[in-house]
Order: C-alpha cells, then sequence, then structure tokens
C-alpha cells in the first residue's frame, strides 16, 4: 500500500467515523428517547452507547450529555421486575464521562450541573456477606439509595457505593471510594473516602483538621 492509498483511506475512514458519531447519537426527537421516563431537551446520549437497560425507568433532564460508551441502567437485565420508579434521575446540564456506568436499583438521584470523569461508578446495590457458610454471590443484595448534590464533580475511577449521599459543590478525587454522608463544599479523597478540605465562609478553602475552634 503507498503511502497515498493509505493517506487517503485514513482519511475516508475518519470522516466516516466522525458522520457515524453524529448520526448515531441520541438526541430528545429520536425513537430511543421516547423509551425514556424523561429525556430533557438538548440532552444527548454519545455514540457509541454502553449498555441502557429499562429506560422507562430512567429520567434525564435538559442539556445533560451522557458519554461514549457509558451505561446508564435500571436493574441487571432487560424486562427485569423493578419494584421503583424512576431509579435513576439525571438532573439538567450534567456530563456523565465516557465509559462510567450508573447502576440503579432502587433509587439513584444525581443533581443539576454535575460531572464525571471517565470511568466513574455509582450504583445503590452491593452484595452481602452476612452468612458466613453461603457464597457472597448467591446472598440476596443489599440496596440503599444514593443522593449526589448539585455542582459537584467526581473524578476518574471514583467509585460510589450504595447508601452514599454527597452534598452539593463537592470534590471527589480520582480514585476515590465513597460511603456515608459528605457535607457540602468539600473535596474528599482517598478508600475509604475521608474529607482533606473543606470551605469555611470568611476563610476560604483550608485542609482538614486546620479549623480555628469556635
Amino acid at each position: 500500500m503507498t503511502n497515498f492509498v493509505r493517506r487517503s483511506a485514513g482519511e475516508a475512514i475518519r470522516r466516516t467515523t466522525r458522520w457515524a458519531r453524529i448520526a448515531a447519537a441520541v438526541g430528545p426527537d429520536d425513537a430511543p428517547a421516547r423509551r425514556f421516563g424523561a429525556f430533557g431537551r438538548g440532552s444527548c446520549l454519545v455514540f457509541p452507547q454502553g449498555t441502557i437497560f429499562n429506560e422507562h425507568r430512567i429520567r434525564i433532564g435538559c442539556d445533560t450529555i451522557i458519554g461514549p460508551y457509558a451505561s446508564v441502567t435500571a436493574g441487571m437485565a432487560e424486562g427485569q421486575e423493578i419494584l421503583s420508579d424512576p431509579v435513576v434521575e439525571i438532573g439538567d446540564r450534567c456530563l456523565i464521562g465516557r465509559g462510567s456506568h450508573i447502576v440503579g436499583h432502587w433509587n439513584i438521584q444525581l443533581g443539576d450541573d454535575i460531572q464525571t470523569g471517565p470511568y466513574v461508578y455509582i450504583t445503590d446495590q452491593n452484595h452481602s456477606y452476612i452468612d458466613p457458610d453461603e457464597p457472597i454471590g448467591s446472598q440476596i443484595p443489599v440496596e440503599a439509595a444514593v443522593r449526589i448534590g448539585s455542582g459537584s464533580w467526581l473524578g476518574a475511577n471514583a467509585i460510589i457505593l450504595p447508601g452514599s449521599i454527597i452534598g452539593e459543590h463537592v470534590v471527589v478525587a480520582a480514585g476515590a471510594v465513597v460511603r456515608g454522608e459528605v457535607p457540602d463544599h468539600c473535596v474528599v479523597a482517598g478508600v475509604p473516602a475521608r474529607v482533606i478540605r473543606r470551605y469555611v465562609p470568611g476563610e476560604g478553602w483550608i485542609a482538614a483538621g486546620d479549623e480555628v475552634p469556635a
């Protein structure tokens, strides 16, 4: 293959790929969007889409972008019996990064203006290990609702476990594993995640533990 042929073929493939990404994206006027419980104006599922199950239990606000390969599911299988509605709610002007997973079984709520890096995992269900003799995968999972406050940022590869309640304008550092409650206006990092910085009115952002006693 000559360089001319290779360059010409490469440019044709790149143009076709760009066209396919645009044509295969899902917007609010496309048929797949009508299967959702809600799919707001200006929102988009970028191509190629990840796994999406039981869209009728998923609500997406306006101007929200779900990145390529990102999966958003209500349950683990198409047609699965689900007791709650909605299962997953994503607010307005959110950006869900490439390859992220939002896997809901009971209820996951994301507020407005939330952004995630790539490969973030959010779930409201985890395996149980109460019976020491039963295989963990065979035991009944435990579910607990997840809430993520508006204006927050979740770094790449962060994991949000069942029962997590994250406040508004929170930074979750890359690779952090969050469980439990996180207050507004703070930065959490680590495994398990802990507060490393917080915003104090009149003082600005300070390291955890540096607060002046009242």
